[in-house]
């Protein structure tokens, strides 16, 4: 009998702890998830407005960088029949933290296309331009630095690489990215396809048309049919490309 009474007792106090061991993998919350982290992000231009919700703008599918609850779009806006003009914008938790059309705002037929965010301090911005037309443009960001026009000529579409203060989206300096004909010395297209950052230099990848452009600016000497593959690694400020690759140029 007292075998019998201490037994029950072991029987009723493991019964106890098995109930609540259950309750407590019923009750305990999974571990948050980690938030999406997107440092690069080159694509097709969407078009939004400053007056769209992140909801509406992230829908389209464009180029975003996201990290935590912060997230840059780029796009354009279809300000007439035959004119774009690029737009930028951060969100703070889906609330709208500053949106920017007035990078270009003249008749250059322009595009936003691409980010590069390391999650702090670095975003760069990739846009498209057509030509120079009269207005304000990335002409004004672009003095000093390594390409400071579209160049002679119009038409074709070249690459402008901005750097942008996250906190503002104010355009701290920029410089294009062309291609020049060989033949006349005008300028010929030129589109980024990758973004990369080490810290101290910015290495962008295109598609170039003939013909690419050397670190000196000069147009490279090639051989085959274009587009090349090419690589310009630039320092961060934008003045100075430390080296120019293409597949067959020299």
């Amino acid at each position: 009998m007292i075998y019998s009474h201490k037994l029950q007792k072991y029987l009723a106090a493991f019964s106890l702890s098995v109930v609540l061991a259950g309750d407590l993998v019923i009750t305990q919350k999974a571990p948050p998830a980690f938030a999406q982290t997107v440092n690069l992000s080159i694509g097709n231009a969407v078009t939004f407005s400053c007056n769209d919700s992140e909801t509406t703008i992230k829908a389209k599918n464009g180029p975003r960088v996201v990290k935590g609850n912060t997230a840059f779009y780029i796009g354009y806006q279809q300000v007439s029949s035959n004119n774009k003009n690029p737009v930028t914008i951060r969100f703070n938790s889906g609330i709208k933290s500053w949106c920017r059309t007035d990078y270009e705002t003249t008749n250059d037929d322009g595009t936003g296309y691409g980010l590069y965010w390391d999650g702090a301090n670095v975003l760069y911005g990739v846009y498209s331009s057509t030509g120079s037309q009269t207005g304000s443009d990335f002409r004004r960001f672009a003095t000093g630095r390594w390409l400071s026009s579209y160049g002679s000529g119009g038409g074709p579409k070249v690459a402008v690489i901005a750097r942008i203060n996250p906190a503002n989206g104010q355009v701290n300096y920029a410089t294009f990215l062309t291609s020049k004909k060989a033949d006349n010395g005008q300028t010929n297209s030129l589109v980024v396809q990758n973004l990369s950052w080490n810290g101290t230099n910015l290495t962008v990848q295109a598609k170039s048309w003939w013909t690419p452009r050397g670190a000196n600016t000069n147009s490279m000497t090639c051989t085959g049919s274009s587009p090349y593959q090419y690589t310009a690694v630039f320092t961060g400020d934008l003045t100075k490309v430390n080296s120019a690759l293409a597949l067959t140029c020299k």
